[in-house]
Parts: structure tokens; C-alpha cells; sequence
């Protein structure tokens, strides 16, 4: 992986003794840069903790909180293939997909995203315990499920068996007995609109109430695009994918469009292997 954006240090590797063998090693460690960045040109594996500083939340007031969402789009539009991510991903996109999580007091997902993924709780990476509890986070990332209708499988381990229990993200007019059957299961529910349907801010805000402010949501399509429309998106961490699918596969986010297209500025652009790994925020 290489840092294309933004470039700390364009100097080139000053030339020092060659190893027996004659060749150069092909990039040093962060701490041969200024700052502790690796150069642009720099081309090999990035530890989690050069990943986990790269993606970093910003400095968060006692009263704010920071969403950010994590998609993957090919180099047309898709967002999926056959209905799922996998197969316009990478490794290193899954190891950005996984620090993300990591750094993140809650994971926020749309139902329909729970069940094509095949959603299971966050688990606790020993990679990160000491950066979570630094932060005064939990072992892990809490996950919180957007639904109106609360048709969940609640016997899944996402809702018996998670490290921390799931948030349930819905209306005060969703079903009862379902909204029932999902505290039944070990949920804490979470309301967020006054009919079925969740509004945006509220849902950002109430699960900020509860310390969950430092947000991740990984989709799909239809939460993000509520997301961008209620104007609460602070951060994309969009993974452009090199590949060409056609098709008619859902863009990132979907829904009605906005008055005025929101406009993001550029925070950061890795490469590895033709993907692209950028993050834009708010301006």
C-alpha cells in the first residue's frame, strides 16, 4: 500500500549501502518519514496500527459525534455483485473494512444489509485492545440494526450471542411483537422516529446519547442514501474497486436525490493493487 493523498514527503530515499545481494529493500517503516508517514512512493503491507492511524476519528467535542460509512463501488457504479460486496472487494479492503470497525463505538447497519451480508456480532481483535481501551471503548463495536419493520431472525447470533449486546434502531410504530420478540432475544432497543420509520438525526443523535459517538455505517445503499439526505453524513470511506461489472447493480447510496449535492473535500487517498482506498469528509 502507498499514500497517494495527502503527500507528506516527496523527497526521494537517500542512497545508502546496498545489502549483500546488491538490492535495496523496497520501502522503510513510518519512522524513516517525517511525521511518521510512510512517502508516496513506498509501495508494501501497512501494519494495523499505520492503518488504524490513517483512519482515525477526528478530535470529537463532549457533545458531538462523528458518523462515517465504509462502501465499496467498481470503477462503474456497483456497489454489489449478485447482491453482496465480496466479490468487488480485496484483502486489504477487508483489513480496512475490519480497522474501521475496530476504531468504532457502533457499527450501524439497514436490515436488508443484515440479511444479504449474513451479519454476526463484532468480535474483540487483540490488535486493537489497547487503542479501544485508551479511547475508553469496550472490547468491541456495539451493532446497531435499522428497521422499520423489525423483521429480523432473532435467533441468529447477532442478537443470542454478541461480546456486546445489539441495538435495535426503529420507529415508535414499528410492530410490537416483533419489537417484543427482539428485546426478548437480548436487544436494547432503540427509538428513533415517531411512526415505523427511523429518522436519520434522531438515530445518530440517540445513539450518541448512549457514548456510541465515534459512528461507522457500512450501508447498504438505501440507509446511506437516508444518511446523506438527512445531511448527518460526516465522513465517506468510499474503496474504489477496479474492476467493471455493468449490470444494474445499486450505486452506494440510493433513494430520492437531494436539493443541492453535498460536497465533500478529499482527506486521504491510498493505493494497493489498483484499489483505491479514499476518505472524504464535510467541508
Amino acid at each position: 500500500m502507498r499514500r497517494l493523498f495527502p503527500v507528506t514527503d516527496q523527497t526521494p530515499r537517500p542512497e545508502g549501502p546496498r545489502p549483500e545481494g546488491g538490492s535495496r529493500p523496497r520501502g522503510g517503516g513510518p519512522a524513516d518519514r517525517p511525521g511518521g508517514h510512510p512517502a508516496a512512493f513506498e509501495d508494501r503491507e501497512w501494519s494495523l496500527d499505520e492503518l488504524a492511524e490513517a483512519y482515525a476519528y477526528p478530535e470529537i467535542g463532549p457533545d458531538g459525534h462523528w458518523l462515517r460509512a465504509n462502501m465499496v463501488s467498481t470503477l462503474d457504479g456497483a456497489a454489489q455483485h449478485e447482491g453482496r460486496s465480496q466479490p468487488i472487494s480485496s484483502d486489504t479492503d477487508m483489513r480496512v473494512f475490519g480497522t474501521l470497525r475496530a476504531l468504532a463505538d457502533v457499527v450501524i447497519a439497514g436490515a436488508e444489509t443484515v440479511r444479504q451480508e449474513g451479519y454476526r456480532p463484532a468480535r474483540a481483535r487483540e490488535a486493537f485492545a489497547a487503542r479501544r481501551a485508551a479511547a475508553g471503548q469496550g472490547p468491541a463495536p456495539a451493532i446497531a440494526v435499522v428497521t422499520a419493520g423489525a423483521d429480523l431472525d432473532y435467533s441468529l447470533p447477532l442478537f443470542t450471542s454478541p461480546l456486546v449486546p445489539t441495538l435495535l434502531v426503529t420507529g415508535a410504530g414499528a410492530p410490537a411483537d416483533k419489537v417484543a420478540e427482539a428485546s426478548r432475544a437480548g436487544a436494547e432497543i432503540v427509538v428513533a422516529g415517531d411512526g415505523a420509520a427511523v429518522d436519520p438525526v434522531r438515530a445518530v443523535r440517540e445513539l450518541a446519547a448512549r457514548g456510541l459517538r465515534r459512528q461507522l455505517t457500512e450501508g447498504g445503499p438505501r440507509l446511506l442514501g437516508q444518511f446523506v439526505a438527512a445531511d448527518v453524513l460526516d465522513e465517506l470511506c468510499l474503496t474504489i474497486s477496479p474492476m467493471l461489472t455493468a449490470g444494474d447493480a445499486q450505486r452506494i447510496a440510493g433513494g430520492p436525490a437531494v436539493a443541492v449535492p453535498h460536497r465533500l473535500a478529499p482527506a486521504s487517498v491510498l493505493e494497493e493493487a489498483g484499489f483505491l482506498f479514499t476518505s472524504y469528509r464535510r467541508i
